[in-house]
């Protein structure tokens, strides 16, 4: 596979709080969750041991207005998207700060009607870019990747 390369993410959990929906300056919706997956295995004694691990995710446009709408701490959920690190200074210590997240392109909603999120006719629906009945195109627009970077005065995250 020279030359070639893969960032992929595929994730099933459950959404730890309610969706955080900022604005950019231009007025795209941000939306950030921490989803939780759960694993279960033997430890060398043979007693069962169970491991969270908690995912920060970050979606855009219309992807981060769905969420928003129809997610709910506890809520199922199914993200797809890719790995993406960025850094900043932290304005205490001046020193270099850097956080790996999950960029959402795609979103299915998992939960029922009453079970943390979801529900009625959005069950199992998808509000994403490769949904058959939207084409919304959640990679960022060209104008903001080009500028300059979102500071943490506009989305405090």
């Amino acid at each position: 596979m020279a030359g070639k390369s893969l960032n992929r993410v595929q994730l099933i959990g459950n959404l730890g709080k309610d969706p955080e929906i900022k604005y950019t300056p231009s007025g795209t919706a941000v939306a950030k969750l921490t989803i939780a997956t759960n694993e279960r295995y033997k430890d060398k004694g043979g007693e069962w041991q169970d491991r969270t691990e908690w995912h920060n995710v970050v979606l855009w446009q219309r992807l981060a207005e769905i969420a928003g709408e129809y997610l709910k701490k506890g809520g199922k959920v199914y993200i797809e998207g890719r790995l993406q690190t960025r850094s900043w200074d932290d304005k205490q210590t001046g020193q270099k700060k850097y956080m790996t997240e999950v960029v959402a392109s795609d979103l299915i909603l998992l939960s029922g009607r009453g079970e943390g999120g979801g529900g009625g006719e959005y069950s199992g629906a998808r509000g994403s870019s490769s949904a058959a009945s939207n084409n919304y195109d959640q990679r960022m627009p060209e104008q903001e990747s080009s500028a300059a970077p979102i500071s943490d005065e506009d989305i405090p995250f």
